[in-house]
């Protein structure tokens, strides 16, 4: 079976980060042996809570993640498995949306209110309660809404985070066995 994991990062979080670092690691053990990063920029300063430079971040990384993966064969792929951080899980889902890849699955981690506007298929989703770009009550209102499991971790900001380093640890093993079954359970649909 042929399999293709895409990678959408954060504006600020890239994929060399740990949930993104990890989780390819996992997914490229798990048969995914296409992959790819990716790169997009957005110097704008802060956006948080600026609805117009939020509008204008997505449509400039949206469609720099267009030409980024504008000579990939969709149906090339069996499976395709889209993990994506922050604003890379809105461009994920909407790019999903927009190019018919309603099997793609998707690893959410740290979604924003928005991401649930392109309703992902097949996904899971991480927060933390100390998250200051999402409030915790809608994200979870959402994500029931549209069926997606989601951890929560308290105490947590945007990365997942804490202030204790050795907790920080464990919350990044938890994530990624969570992303494991999820992946390894989403191969036997």
């Amino acid at each position: 079976m042929s399999k293709i994991a895409v990678y959408f990062p954060g504006i600020g979080y890239h994929c060399d980060k740990p949930l993104l670092y990890y989780s390819r690691s996992i997914a490229n053990k798990l048969g995914y042996e296409a992959s790819q990063n990716v790169n997009y920029t957005y110097n704008a300063g802060n956006i948080r809570g600026n609805e117009e430079k939020m509008k204008e971040a997505y449509e400039t990384l949206f469609s720099q993640a267009e030409t980024e993966l504008a000579d990939i064969a969709w149906t090339e792929y069996e499976d395709v498995l889209f993990i994506s951080k922050s604003i890379g899980t809105i461009i994920a889902a909407s790019y999903a949306r927009k190019y018919g890849l309603t099997s793609a699955k998707h690893i959410l981690y740290t979604p924003l209110a928005q991401t649930f506007l392109f309703a992902p298929n097949h996904a899971i989703a991480f927060i933390g309660t100390a998250d200051p770009w999402s409030r915790i009550d809608e994200i979870t209102r959402l994500s029931t809404a549209n069926a997606v499991p989601l951890t929560v971790y308290e105490g947590c900001n945007h990365s997942l985070e804490c202030d204790d380093a050795l907790k920080n640890i464990e919350i990044l093993k938890d994530v990624m066995q969570r992303t494991k079954d999820f992946i390894e359970k989403s191969d036997v649909l």
